[in-house]
């Protein structure tokens, strides 16, 4: 019976912390600002410091949290440069990755998205700003996943993590009462084979919101 190592067990432990704090981040669980403490953290998660430490460094690393010289960490909050930056990221890279999609966007991925959207519909009628973002990321990294670009995804996927807690703050701007429009044309593109049709409203969808916050 083999026993695992206590290096192990450490990596196992920081990576659960680190995913966990990722995805609510990403998703806008956390608002721009919002301050932690490293002992905060390894309450929460049953953990001792030195993981809750690693897992911030590493968030840190990738724009996600804030990590000042006293050691104070937070969500950051970006100002209309940084946001104008990242908007400009997100539109290079997420138009290029769906049209490197396009010529496998086969029906069984057309008609996944179609089922994710009606997600993205639910949680606007609900009024869940949490719910909406993660399925409206979903929708995205579906059809991203089809342009078997692996790091050009995860290029993209650091851009959310970093934009998360804005999103959040920018639904609350928007009191959506629909789905994005642009969804659909993306749909409509696919099922076409339109490429400029769907550069255009892949472009449109991801920086649209963004100017408003920047306005």
């Amino acid at each position: 019976m083999l026993t695992a190592r206590p290096a192990d067990v450490h990596s196992a432990t920081h990576d659960r912390v680190y995913r966990a704090l990722r995805s609510r981040i990403m998703h806008g669980e956390i608002p721009p600002g919002q301050a932690f403490t490293l002992r905060g953290i390894g309450k929460e998660f049953d953990v001792s410091m030195t993981p809750a430490r690693e897992a911030v460094r590493r968030l840190a690393a990738e724009g996600a949290l804030f990590l000042s010289s006293s050691g104070r960490v937070s969500t950051p909050e970006l100002t209309n440069d940084r946001i104008e930056e990242l908007a400009a990221l997100r539109a290079l890279l997420e138009v290029e990755l769906a049209s490197r999609a396009l010529p496998r966007a086969h029906m069984a991925l057309i008609d996944r998205l179609q089922t994710i959207n009606m997600t993205v519909a639910e949680m606007v009628t609900k009024r869940d700003a949490v719910g909406y973002i993660r399925a409206n990321l979903e929708f995205h990294r579906t059809l991203y996943l089809r342009a078997q670009a692996p790091a050009m995804l995860a290029i993209a996927e650091t851009v959310w993590l970093q934009l998360g807690p804005t999103m959040r703050a920018l639904y609350g701007r928007l009191r959506r009462t629909e789905p994005p429009h642009f969804h659909k044309l993306i749909i409509a593109a696919l099922k076409a084979g339109d490429e400029p049709g769907l550069r255009l409203a892949v472009r449109s969808d991801v920086t649209q919101g963004l100017r408003l916050l920047v306005s």
